[in-house]
């Protein structure tokens, strides 16, 4: 995942969207947030949730699913790919990273037999738990853009969720043997397997945030239509 050279103009943009994303989201009460990363990668966008440039940070529609920070941290995490590819080219495939999954990585929320709160309450403590295991990605890939603006960004989704949930001391997060036990079970003996868990932790974090954005765009979607019907009555 080494550092790829960038034009000035697109960096200093990406820099500007993170820094002014940061001043104008709102936070939790109390909730810390890190220091916005003084560089920012070079963005290629080739989906519909993989923009990481933020047009606007006000979001007209109040819902959790409309944030600009969904598309911030999903373009980031879909670099990945690509840097794995570059690092790794004629070495082995990218799929290669279905045989280092990571078990402690948190679950999404399901599809089904779960609140609301309930899936905010996941998404923030497994984002908690994925600031955690992205320190081994910062430990192998020392000054990694992809993954100081993965943690950065997870950061403000972390406070955002908690906004939105009734109970956000609920959300605790880990204590230092709670870090150190997780971290401990991702080492590894050779320096190839550590970078395969570095790479397979991005991976990961990518589809848990696809999958819980879905998640809670269902619910707010659900929620919006009894509202509607209740009028309608």
């Amino acid at each position: 995942m080494p550092q790829r050279m960038l034009d000035a103009d697109v960096e200093f943009d990406l820099l500007l969207s993170a820094v002014t994303l940061a001043a104008l989201l709102p936070h939790a009460p109390g909730a810390p947030v890190e220091e916005t990363p003084t560089a920012a990668p070079a963005v290629e966008t080739s989906g519909e949730e993989v923009e990481v440039e933020v047009v606007g940070v006000v979001v007209p529609s109040g819902r959790l699913s409309d944030s600009p920070l969904w598309p911030a941290v999903l373009g980031v995490t879909n670099l990945h790919k690509k840097e794995f590819e570059e690092e790794f080219k004629n070495v082995v495939e990218y799929n290669v990273l279905d045989d280092h999954k990571v078990l402690s990585v948190p679950e999404s929320c399901p599809r089904s037999n779960f609140s609301e709160e309930a899936c905010l309450h996941r998404i923030a403590h497994g984002l908690l738990i994925y600031t955690v295991l992205l320190k081994h990605v910062e430990k192998e890939y020392p000054g990694s853009l992809i993954g100081s603006l993965a943690k950065y960004y997870s950061g403000l989704l972390i406070n955002l969720c908690k906004e939105k949930m009734r109970k956000p001391v609920q959300v605790a997060a880990l204590t230092g043997s709670q870090e150190a036990q997780l971290l401990r079970g991702l080492d590894q003996t050779t320096a190839f397997q550590r970078k395969m868990v570095a790479h397979s932790i991005l991976r990961q974090l990518h589809h848990f945030l696809l999958d819980n954005r879905r998640a809670i765009a269902k619910w707010e979607k659900r929620r919006k239509g009894s509202v509607g019907s209740f009028q309608i009555l």
